[in-house]
């Protein structure tokens, strides 16, 4: 045992020892050689993981940068290969713009924001097709959203007149000698062709005004010339730009998006109460929603139907997808709970009562009260036109772009991403889901990867890819058939999109 007093003695003598030159210049040589070795030893490893995601990098400095965001399956999010084709609206050698001189064409557009676009459109070849000056259109104040907007407010006036200067005369009000004027008012066929037009031009020889009450659907999709064909998709696509205020902002709120999350899917919801009023739908509602929907039904007087089997119009797929179907149809397809969803939609029905039924799925739900700031909104205000028009920039940039129901919104919006490019976008087989989603309800069939095969299979060929625009179904004859065919706007292949070697494109 070593006392205290030694133990004392031992390490005075050790301290006061000194260190020979030897041992001095040997350690100077061990600790020379072991950096030596630890600076190889980190050269080689940052040289073999130069490509590699850095381990240091923590998962918070990685949200800093992209909060929340989502594994990427590239499949999901890769738009359709397009085959080389390209927009072509440029008009063929033997075309000729209208003079317009003393034949002026007034319109008031009927519907919501996209019914009075492709009506406008339409109202553009017509001009041209008549040889008469166009009126800017009065907008349609009357509908179910009663928006007071003027063109000016939703649309770039001085660019819609000076980008068709080319093709018509455009104006902003009458003459004022022919304000007082008695005008030819006019109920133009629907879906009528060049010869119908040629016919009602007769009305010039009675009449300097023409006054059209109703704008939609006034072309046919099909069998029109080529530059009629052309004219409508720079009506629509290029000189229908919005206003500026909608473009500022529908590009802010973008920017925003992408900021944030990199890639989302813009998701028209279209369970909104006038839609499931007017459509008849009342899967998933209480019986006092049901009965709320069919009173406004029946006291909206220029709908014309009134009595609907809501079983019937759900087998027939005729009706939107609830938010719950949405929410199994995203996660059957693929998507993970972590995308992000931009909702294009007014005010969903029943709130977050059925909201919740697609948030449970997929918390990132964004609207555009989550994007802008409440002074940006405010002169959106009770304008539900120019906040559709805020939805359809936000749904044109999407990288996916998912409507639950056919209506105006989804057909434009599909027809536009095809014409920038065949921009993903993927049309729900309704009628085929309706059946998925009763054999989960029954039991029959569970949700995983059994789900998921038969959703996916069914949408392979439903995602936006190139494909001449469909006729009427085989059977349907007389004026139905009309009707019954792809609108022009929702597909405009092939006039206004071309190949390289394309017949259309040479001409």
């Amino acid at each position: 045992m070593v006392s205290r007093g030694s133990h004392n003695l031992y390490t005075s003598r050790f301290h006061t020892r000194k260190l020979s030159p030897s041992i001095i210049t040997f350690y100077t040589i061990l600790i020379f050689g072991f950096s030596i070795f630890v600076f190889f030893f980190y050269v080689r490893n940052t040289i073999i993981d130069e490509d590699q995601p850095h381990p240091l990098l923590s998962q918070q400095s990685l949200s800093h940068q992209v909060p929340e965001l989502p594994m990427y399956d590239e499949k999901l999010w890769d738009p359709p290969f397009s085959h080389g084709l390209h927009q072509c609206v440029k008009p063929t050698a033997r075309y000729k713009g209208a003079q317009g001189v003393d034949r002026y064409l007034t319109v008031r557009s009927n519907g919501g924001l996209n019914q009075m676009r492709t009506g406008i459109s339409d109202m553009v070849a017509v001009a041209h097709i008549m040889n008469a000056t166009l009126v800017i259109p009065q907008l349609d104040k009357r509908s179910f959203w009663q928006d007071s907007s003027v063109f000016s407010d939703i649309f770039d006036e001085l660019h819609f007149i000076e980008s068709l200067k080319g093709d018509i005369k455009i104006v902003r009000e009458l003459p004022k000698n022919l304000e007082g004027a008695p005008r030819a008012r006019k109920h133009f066929t629907s879906w009528a062709g060049v010869g119908y037009y040629e016919e009602v031009a007769r009305l010039w020889n009675d009449y300097q005004v023409i006054h059209v009450a109703k704008s939609d659907s006034r072309l046919a999709n099909n069998d029109l010339p080529l530059d009629i064909q052309r004219l409508r998709c720079r009506a629509m696509y290029q000189a229908l730009r919005f206003s500026p205020p909608i473009e500022d902002l529908g590009k802010r709120l973008v920017d925003r998006l992408r900021s944030r999350w990199g890639r989302y899917i813009a998701l028209h919801l279209r369970y909104e109460k006038d839609m499931l009023s007017f459509t008849g739908c009342a899967y998933g509602l209480t019986d006092a929603e049901s009965e709320e929907l069919r009173v406004l039904r029946e006291s909206t007087n220029y709908w014309k139907v009134k009595k609907i089997n809501a079983t019937e119009q759900r087998i027939g797929g005729f009706c939107p997808l609830t938010p719950k179907e949405v929410g199994v149809f995203l996660l059957a397809l693929g998507f993970p709970p972590s995308t992000p969803i931009y909702i294009a939609a007014g005010e969903i029905y029943g709130g977050n009562t059925h909201l919740s039924e697609l948030s449970s799925r997929f918390p990132n739900l964004v609207f555009k009260e989550h994007l802008a700031t409440p002074e940006e909104l405010k002169a959106f205000t009770n304008h539900a036109s120019q906040n559709a028009a805020v939805d359809y920039i936000i749904s044109i940039e999407s990288d996916v772009f998912v409507p639950s129901y056919s209506g105006n919104m989804a057909r434009a919006v599909e027809g536009h991403r095809r014409f920038l490019g065949h921009r993903k976008t993927i049309n729900p087989d309704r009628k085929g889901l309706v059946e998925i989603f009763d054999r989960l309800e029954t039991g029959d069939l569970k949700e995983g990867e059994p789900l998921s095969h038969l959703v996916q299979q069914m949408h392979k060929n439903r995602e936006g890819a190139p494909r001449k625009r469909q006729g009427s179904p085989p059977g349907i004859k007389g004026r139905a058939r009309f009707r019954t065919e792809e609108s022009f706007y929702e597909d405009p292949y092939p006039e206004c999109i071309c190949g390289s070697r394309s017949k259309l494109e040479r001409t």
